[in-house]
C-alpha cells in the first residue's frame, strides 16, 4: 500500500466506521470478553492512543533525527480511562483525530517520507512504512470491533 492509498483507505474508514460503532448496543460495546482482554470500547480507545502516538512519529520524523517514539499500550488504555468515557465521545474524538490525520499526511513532502523513526526493537522504519503500518493496524482492531 503506498501512501496515496493509505490516505484513501483512510478516509473511507473515517466515513463508514462511526455510523457502524453507533450501532453497537452499549451492553456489547463495553463487555470485556475476558480477564485481560479488552472491550470493544477499550479497543476504539486503543486507536485514539495510537492515532496520538503516530501523530508524533508522522510530525518528528520530518524535523527529528531517528526520533524513536513508542509507548506502551496496556497503560495508555488504562490510564486514559477509556472503558469509562461514552461511546459518543471515542468515536467522535476517533473521527476528529483521523480527519486531522489526513491532512496532514497528505501535506508531507515527499523527500519527508523516506526520513526514519526507530521502534521499541530498535528497528528502523521509514515514515511511509509507519503510515501504511497505522493504517494496516487500525484496520485489524477495527473488525476486532465492528464487521464492515
Amino acid at each position: 500500500m503506498e501512501i496515496n492509498q493509505s490516505l484513501e483507505r483512510l478516509s473511507h474508514l473515517v466515513n463508514i466506521i462511526p455510523p457502524l460503532i453507533s450501532k453497537i448496543p452499549e451492553e456489547e460495546f463495553n463487555l470485556n470478553p475476558a480477564p485481560g482482554k479488552w472491550s470493544k470500547k477499550q479497543i476504539l480507545g486503543h486507536l485514539l492512543d495510537s492515532a496520538a502516538n503516530n501523530h508524533q512519529r508522522f510530525v518528528r520524523i520530518q524535523f527529528e533525527n531517528v526520533p524513536s517514539i513508542y509507548y506502551d499500550q496496556d497503560n495508555w488504555n488504562l490510564y486514559n480511562h477509556h472503558q469509562d468515557l461514552s461511546k459518543k465521545h471515542l468515536i467522535d474524538f476517533w473521527t476528529i483525530y483521523n480527519t486531522h490525520l489526513i491532512q496532514l499526511v497528505a501535506r508531507i513532502p515527499a523527500e519527508n517520507l523516506e526520513r526514519k523513526g526507530k521502534g521499541k526493537d530498535g528497528s528502523l522504519n521509514s515514515l511511509s512504512w509507519y503510515i501504511e503500518d497505522y493504517v494496516k493496524h487500525m484496520e485489524h482492531h477495527l473488525k476486532q470491533i465492528v464487521n464492515y
